[in-house]
């Protein structure tokens, strides 16, 4: 254990990509992101962005991943949601590779099209739609 407070726990990964990897995740049970409340998605996020910069000093790593796997097809094998803070070492053998080889760049109108779409999604509260930030500054979506 690394770290903890009312709502969240730190420990060092038992399979790390690197020494000096840490998951953070919440005391109570959410399996994925989309079960999370999001202010304590957000609280997390904070957590992890903390102990990143705390390991960074620690273990003399420049950079790292922060990952959060959310469902079986994105490679979530444990179902209980949690952030990876992750050490990168040159040349260390692990990727994430994007663009990844098997996508193609989509043509500017698609592109546009899933945007309106996102964009008319935020703006319906029928499909789910809503302030982005709660509670604090509001967010506009831009065409």
């Amino acid at each position: 254990m690394c770290y903890e407070d009312a709502d969240s726990l730190a420990f060092m990964d038992i399979q790390p990509v690197n020494s000096g990897h840490i998951l953070v995740v919440p005391r109570q049970h959410y399996e994925s992101l989309v079960d999370i409340p999001p202010r304590l998605a957000m609280h997390l996020f904070n957590v992890a962005m903390h102990l990143e910069h705390i390991m960074r000093k620690v273990t003399g790593c420049e950079d790292t991943n922060l990952v959060v796997n959310s469902g079986h097809s994105a490679g979530q094998d444990v179902f209980h949601y949690h952030v990876h803070i992750i050490p990168r070492r040159a040349n260390d053998g692990f990727d994430i590779p994007l663009p990844f080889g098997g996508s193609e760049m989509p043509d500017r109108q698609r592109l546009d099209a899933m945007a309106a779409q996102i964009i008319s999604a935020l703006r319906d509260p029928l499909r789910g739609g809503g302030s982005i930030v709660e509670d604090e500054e509001h967010v506009e979506a831009v065409a």
